[in-house]
């Protein structure tokens, strides 16, 4: 079994000071090698068609619309489950203070705990370029959840590796991508989501 992780948005409180208002982490869940080899396939093949290098790295931030959509229209068809949190930092705020880490502590609690039950020996991949504190949360959630696991093993191996590098980094930030814009008030908001809803296993907007 092979995980993916990212997140979009950041841990910050001051909303009206430049802080994003939700902090979404999304797990991409691959139950078959096979099928995850054929995605990172498939990620290559579309680099092809669009005519560039198969260096260049998927960024839903930094692509275009129709890029968007090629990719998101492709990933359709590939074998995986999604998992994700929508941290609404507005209600964390009416309801008392907290620190960045706290922030990252609680959106990767409830997203590691949703997928709990789906995680049977994985090897996780997270994204080293990601912020430090995002990394620490993380391996921490994912590594309480391993040791309470009685008789089962959670989680095989944890790893951080380069999106630029990794295809399957890189459908994760498609993903988190499309689900946090769903969030926003552009008008494409729901465009990219709607896309990939199928995949769906659990995805929470907390504090409702």
């Amino acid at each position: 079994m092979l995980v993916f992780i990212d997140e979009s948005g950041d841990a910050g409180l001051k909303l009206d000071g430049g802080s994003t208002p939700f902090l979404t982490v999304v797990i991409v869940l691959f139950k078959d090698l096979d099928a995850a080899r054929s995605a990172d396939q498939r990620i290559q093949d579309l680099k092809q068609n669009l005519g560039v290098s198969g260096n260049w790295e998927f960024k839903f931030n930094k692509a275009s619309k129709m890029n968007r959509l090629r990719f998101l229209g492709m990933a359709k068809n590939l074998e995986f489950e999604i998992f994700g949190l929508v941290l609404n930092k507005a209600k964390l705020i009416s309801s008392g203070s907290a620190t960045r880490h706290q922030v990252y502590e609680l959106a990767c609690s409830r997203v590691c705990k949703s997928a709990r039950k789906a995680l049977k020996n994985a090897t996780v991949v997270i994204d080293g370029a990601g912020s430090r504190d995002f990394r620490r949360s993380l391996a921490s959630q994912l590594r309480r959840n391993l040791r309470s696991s009685i008789g089962t093993s959670h989680i095989k191996k944890l790893k951080f590796e380069d999106s630029k590098k990794n295809n399957l980094l890189q459908l994760a930030d498609m993903v988190c991508g499309a689900i946090a814009r769903s969030y926003s008030k552009k008008s494409d908001a729901l465009e990219y989501r709607s896309v990939l809803r199928s995949k769906e296993v659990s995805v929470e907007i907390w504090p409702e």
